[in-house]
């Protein structure tokens, strides 16, 4: 999908330059040509030398270059290109685009130029979560520029964990080749929903699952950067959802099932939500007080719609693809196969969620992939990563192959 392509690659400086040698290799065998940009602080991380020996090509380091510069070379590096991509794009590049200041080469190429620019953002997490990086963030992405992770996981600092990692090189090339209307889900629409349902009580409480909505979060992510469109039906998650989607907010079971066949027709649709599967029939218009009794209110139960077996089993319109996910916390497989044959899907994606696997919740997952030739076992992955395996799975059902 990056044949021909001609790519501007600019190096950040951070410990994750390391893996921009991985993705020059990367891009290279997919027939795309690199030329590379290093900022100073890259070269403090990897050699220009290196880089060079990977793009068969020059590799540019100065603005006042008297040779690159003859020819006025930051504007032809910037014009040339079908794609820049900037990895690692640290707070410091993404902070001079963002103000649009060109001190440097790199800064300077991405102010000049008028092709897509794919950053693929590495940092510390506080600095990735700090107010200004935000700010520069949201004013990139309505500045048209596209983004690929940061993932979570320890980082290279002691003991320091959480949201800043670059994404690994086939996200990276993944979200290249769907940067340039080339993914391999192009002109797909596909559904996701995530999080848990919220089902009232009273005004102030509710019943719900235990659901941080990050899976489905980075599933969607991922299907985004293989160029699918994505419909993504959230509930009331506690991480953020991705740009680049169409976000369908809802609190209940039965607003999630409605924002589903609103969302139809699809390609594909995957059911990654934690719907709760009741809710209370009797729920009170205004919050239900104490009475000194000691009693607590009756509450009356009724079961909630059955979202991906109703999708499932729909006799006209349905999916050509059917993924629903099962959370267990025993029998996984034989409770997740029996799932699946019960609401008709496709796929089911189990895990199991006892206390002891520390996944509900968590940044890692471990699933298994049931579909009707049987049981795939994956192994413990970040939750982006489960995300990235899956979306390429999708793609190959959908009948176009991308690589795992």
């Amino acid at each position: 999908m990056l044949s021909g392509k001609r790519i501007v690659l600019i190096i950040g400086g951070g410990i994750a330059a390391y893996k921009t040698l991985d993705l020059i290799r990367r891009l290279r065998e997919r027939g795309a040509s690199v030329r590379a940009v290093m900022t100073a602080a890259a070269q403090e991380f990897i050699t220009p030398l290196s880089v060079g020996a990977l793009t068969a090509d020059h590799v540019f380091t100065d603005l006042f270059d008297r040779q690159d510069e003859q020819d006025v070379g930051h504007i032809r590096l910037a014009r040339e290109a079908d794609l820049i991509v900037v990895a690692p794009a640290t707070a410091d590049l993404m902070a001079k685009l963002s103000a649009g200041l060109a001190s440097d080469l790199a800064s300077a190429v991405l102010l000049a130029t008028d092709r897509p620019v794919l950053m693929a953002p590495a940092m510390n997490p506080r600095m990735w979560s700090h107010p200004a990086t935000r700010r520069n963030r949201a004013q990139l992405a309505a500045d048209g520029v596209a983004f690929v992770g940061p993932g979570r996981g320890e980082m290279a600092e002691a003991g320091e964990a959480g949201e800043g990692r670059m994404a690994e090189p086939l996200e990276i090339v993944a979200a290249a080749g769907a940067a340039l209307g080339d993914g391999p889900l192009k002109g797909r629409h596909v559904i996701v929903t995530s999080g848990p349902t919220h089902e009232p009580i009273d005004p102030v409480r509710y019943i719900a699952n235990r659901s941080s909505g990050a899976q489905g979060t980075a599933l969607a992510a991922a299907l985004r950067d293989l160029g699918a469109r994505v419909s993504f039906v959230t509930g009331p998650a506690s991480v953020p959802p991705p740009q680049g989607v169409s976000v369908i907010p809802v609190e209940t079971a039965a607003e999630m099932l409605a924002a589903v066949k609103a969302a139809l027709p699809a390609e594909a649709a995957v059911f990654a939500a934690a719907v709760a599967d009741w809710r209370v029939a009797n729920a009170s218009g205004s919050k239900m007080k104490k009475d000194g009794s000691g009693k607590a209110p009756a509450l009356e139960f009724a079961e909630n719609p059955d979202i991906l077996a109703t999708v499932s089993q729909m006799k006209a319109g349905r999916p050509a693809l059917v993924v629903g996910f099962a959370a267990e916390t025993d029998d996984v497989v034989a409770h997740a196969t029996a799932k699946r044959k019960r609401k008709g899907c496709d796929w089911i994606v189990a895990n199991d969620v006892r206390p002891a696997t520390g996944i509900m919740g968590g940044a890692e997952n471990a699933v298994t992939v049931i579909d009707a030739t049987g049981a795939e076992d994956w192994p413990r992955l970040s939750k982006d990563e489960v995300a990235r395996r899956l979306a390429a799975r999708i793609a190959a059902a959908l009948g176009r192959v991308v690589e795992v």
